[in-house]
């Protein structure tokens, strides 16, 4: 059995969030820093672990652990050591904005990780506090050369290109990926239901950066087939790559291989999607997996064939920490 829609995508990644909570206050998601509401509590390790077995056993071969801020979670250990022990799994990975993370490498590849992203969206200290809250920036500079250092094989560096706040830093940013293996990815400023008005003070189109990169000697790369969403670049100088991930670009949808499911037990088959399907009830214990996985094949058989951010529509996402981005 495997996760597929009625446009010919099968999906092999799943995007699980493990807690909406996030650490930042960034200024493009959270800039009144996360607010704990009423209700119930993040999925329990139980319930992470059966959500990501009956994952497995159709056919997903790469978790992405995501928050908000995964590594806050008390239990984030053992949350990464219970999913990257399941069979099936070929790669445990985890997006963090850095927090921590010159101290805490080497104990985040021992429990199972593998790939490492790393949110950092200036490599100016008094922009980086501007946009995130947070005086940090030296310190996630650090985490990312402790990545290295710990064995990781795949780290990578997200940047939201905003327009009047680090579009003047890209030269900088490249340089970053000169000597070391580095794949540095600039994501475009995607319109949450939050945040219209900074969207519309702030979005550049990828397409900037992508003729900028193409004049100066980059190439694009052909895409694997399981490949995720971002067009790397790269260029003969230069040991690392770019990334672009445009939500914006025509057909960005149409090699979608990503699931995602949030740290409340809802499946998302789109970031900008209406609804989250409820499966938390199907997770409370082992001899569920079967029903589970039933309802994750229905569910992921009516996907859309596509986002409609174009339009201005931005479907449930409040703010991308909501869903795990």
């Amino acid at each position: 059995m495997r996760l597929s829609d009625g446009f010919g995508r099968t999906f092999k990644y799943l995007r699980l969030s493990v807690t909406e909570a996030c650490n930042f206050k960034c200024s493009y998601c959270l800039p009144d820093g996360y607010r704990k509401c009423a209700g119930p509590q993040p999925l329990t390790v139980d319930e992470l672990r059966r959500a990501a077995t009956a994952f497995t056993e159709l056919g997903l071969r790469k978790i992405r652990l995501t928050g908000g801020e995964p590594t806050v979670r008390k239990d984030f250990l053992e949350i990464a050591e219970t999913i990257g022990a399941l069979h099936g799994l070929e790669k445990l990975a985890l997006t963090t904005n850095g927090y921590r993370l010159e101290h805490r490498a080497k104990a985040f590849f021992d429990a199972g990780i593998s790939a490492i992203n790393v949110s950092l969206d200036s490599l100016d200290p008094a922009t980086f506090l501007k946009v995130t809250g947070h005086d940090r920036c030296h310190e996630v500079l650090r985490g990312i050369d402790a990545a290295f250092d710990a064995g990781f094989d795949s780290v990578k560096l997200n940047a939201v290109f905003l327009k009047g706040i680090n579009d003047h830093e890209l030269e900088s940013y490249l340089q970053l990926a000169k000597d070391r293996p580095l794949s540095v990815r600039f994501i475009e400023l995607m319109e949450t239901g939050d945040h219209p008005a900074y969207f519309q003070r702030h979005h550049i189109p990828a397409t900037v950066i992508a003729e900028k990169l193409e004049r100066e000697g980059w190439t694009k790369k052909l895409k694997a087939v399981d490949a995720g969403p971002a067009n790397e670049y790269v260029h003969p100088d230069y040991r690392g790559s770019i990334g672009l991930i445009a939500p914006y670009s025509k057909d960005f949808c149409k090699s979608c291989n990503r699931l995602r499911f949030s740290s409340m037990g809802k499946l998302h088959l789109c970031l900008f999607g209406e609804f989250g399907v409820p499966m938390r009830a199907l997770l409370q214990s082992d001899d569920q997996v079967e029903e589970l996985k039933a309802r994750l094949i229905k569910a992921v058989g009516q996907k859309v064939d596509g986002h409609q951010l174009a339009a201005g529509l931005t479907g449930q996402t409040s703010n991308l920490s909501s869903i795990g981005g």
